[in-house]
């Protein structure tokens, strides 16, 4: 399984491919930064955002996309145009007929730490460890997509034994 995590943003993207090894482990493919510049009409930006994450689809072929949530902090503005790049990403997905799962900040943070009030420090250092990395992911925005990433797989993990202890006493899900 690949899973493709999106961090997004307009100035910046962060975009993190992870796959699961035979045991059963998180192994990066690779991460990076999709970054647009701030005299740029926002269209243009958007675009050049849907043309990066497209080319991804298209080179990576993920199974899946697993995207942050937008939270809404007081900068209206700001939660705007981050839903606006976040909704470019979502319909690159679509259009690839790829599944979409989103996670909050809080459910990242939990997935990850065991703590969903995790600083991004503590974060940074997670995804590290968990990689078997020698450096953090850089910029911030490629961390928190591989955590998002991570978080995905590691909910999927959750699902299949879910599924499988159903099957087993027949029980519905």
């Amino acid at each position: 399984m690949v899973i493709l995590g999106i961090d997004p943003g307009t100035a910046t993207t962060g975009y993190g491919l992870i796959t699961e090894d035979e045991a059963g482990e998180a192994r990066l493919i690779r991460y990076g930064a999709i970054t647009t510049q701030p005299g740029v009409p926002m269209p243009e930006r958007l675009l050049t955002i849907y043309r990066e994450v497209d080319g991804l689809i298209r080179e990576y072929a993920p199974d899946a996309v697993a995207v942050e949530v937008l939270f809404f902090g007081r900068n209206v503005t700001t939660a705007l145009t981050v839903g606006q790049a976040r909704g470019v990403v979502l319909l690159a997905a679509a259009q690839a007929g790829l599944p979409i799962y989103e996670y909050k900040p809080a459910e990242v943070k939990q997935a990850l730490a065991g703590y969903g009030n995790a600083d991004k420090r503590q974060m940074q250092e997670m995804v590290r460890i968990m990689l078997g990395l020698d450096v953090i992911p850089r910029p911030d925005d490629a961390a928190d997509a591989v955590a998002i990433a991570i978080c995905h797989l590691h909910s999927q993990r959750l699902r299949r034994l879910m599924d499988d202890a159903a099957d087993i006493w027949n029980v519905p899900t």
